[in-house]
């Protein structure tokens, strides 16, 4: 069987956005997101997150550490890939905010180009819906997805990924000292892959800072001109959330934008490969298409509900951190925020189930460059645990503890 080209741009399989900026109507009010009162963001679950972000959903809390370290050992374990050559950092960097910057979708198992780019991990502890369309519900459950993928990871059963894991180095001995009552099982070994992404969170930006501490000079004048727009004209907030203490930047809904659509009907000419940094060639799709696989068409939620008016819908996602996670929308296939903006100022691409918030926006030249100008305050400060694996912030004493976890069901954990 033929294996997908790397459809190389230079950019990055990242944090998508899928819907936002033309939504809405001039002056629209922001919406209310999820509120944070004093007594619960005290609370042991919450105190340690940074300014901007609300408190965790019921369903997650913090792990142990004992959890923490051991998940993020499994994460860039390339070992737990069928060929021992995948691991889940190799699509979700660090330095790219959890996404990565290489390509405009994600590289799979032995060169396959896969169907969608990697979104970033940061703040996913508070997504209800994961994956671009939506698929499953559960930070614990998802992580089963790309491992059992036959085109991410590929493994062939959850048995032989637990066989795996339990001939791996002193991985039974850790899995029994952090799960005694269990040891290693799988739930375990998602529940500590779960635990150490939980911890990546990022808040405390300069937006935050303007917003929610007060501080008028976090933000230039060109910054706030743009965020006015986020909330009015462009009516980008109707799709990614702001509240009055806390904002996500996403409504956690699906939306058809046009891009899915436009990628059927319009596809691309050509691939710009880079051959050295900074050094680009246009490849034409014609040959491309002689020694590469045909791309699946990707219909978006409808594949996850059957329901045609989620035909070519996407989960709306996070803006926090965006200016480092291009290129942008679930398939890459725009490369810079103001290519973004260019898009959604044109009103998207019609199509019989195009998002009715979608409209012409007729921004200025002016008014697209205060917009990007704003979106870049909303990289944040990056708070996830340390160990020696590679280096970071630490994370607060909250998730200190590093006794023993004891497993509950996801939903049911005191």
């Amino acid at each position: 069987m033929k294996l997908s080209v790397l459809w190389l741009s230079g950019f990055a399989f990242s944090a998508l956005l899928v819907g936002g900026y033309a939504f809405g109507n001039p002056g629209a009010q922001v919406p209310r997101d999820l509120t944070q009162s004093e007594e619960r963001r005290s609370g042991t679950n919450n105190a340690h997150l940074p300014l901007g972000l609300p408190p965790l959903p019921d369903t997650v809390q913090w792990p142990t550490k004992a959890a923490v370290e051991l998940g993020k050992r499994l994460f860039f374990d390339r070992r737990l890939s069928f060929n021992n050559t995948l691991s889940c950092a190799m699509c979700h960097l660090q330095e790219n905010a959890f996404a990565s910057n290489q390509s405009a979708k994600a590289v799979g198992f032995e060169g396959r180009t896969l169907q969608r780019n990697a979104p970033s991990l940061l703040n996913v502890a508070y997504q209800k819906w994961l994956f671009h369309d939506g698929r499953e519900n559960h930070i614990e459950w998802q992580v089963w997805l790309p491992l059992l993928s036959p085109v991410e990871m590929a493994n062939p059963s959850i048995g032989s990924v637990i066989e795996r894991v339990r001939h791996l180095d002193d991985y039974i001995a850790v899995f029994e000292k952090t799960y005694p009552e269990e040891g290693l099982t799988p739930n375990t070994l998602g529940h500590a892959l779960a635990a150490y992404e939980i911890t990546l969170v990022s808040g405390n930006s300069r937006f935050d800072k303007w917003r929610f501490g007060n501080d008028d000079g976090a933000m230039s004048a060109q910054e706030k001109a743009g965020f006015a727009l986020f909330v009015g004209k462009a009516g980008c907030s109707n799709c990614h959330h702001i509240g009055e203490q806390t904002a996500l930047f996403t409504d956690m809904q699906f939306h058809n934008t046009g891009i899915g659509y436009k990628a059927m009907v319009d596809p691309v000419s050509s691939y710009k490969v880079e051959l050295a940094k900074g050094v680009f060639i246009d490849v034409p799709s014609s040959d491309v298409e002689r020694y590469s696989e045909k791309p699946i068409n990707d219909i978006g939620r409808f594949a996850v509900t059957l329901k045609e008016e989620d035909r070519w819908a996407y989960k709306t996602p996070t803006l926090r951190d965006v200016s480092k996670t291009g290129p942008y929308m679930h398939d890459g296939s725009l490369a810079t925020l103001k290519e973004v903006v260019n898009y959604y100022n044109g009103g998207g691409y019609a199509n019989e189930g195009l998002s009715g918030r979608l409209a012409p926006l007729n921004l200025s030249a002016r008014e697209i460059e205060a917009l990007v100008a704003f979106l870049k305050t909303l990289d944040g400060e990056l708070s996830y645990w340390e160990t020696s694996t590679n280096q970071g912030v630490e994370s607060p004493a909250a998730i200190a503890d590093d006794g023993p976890v004891v497993l509950r069901p996801p939903g049911e954990r005191e």
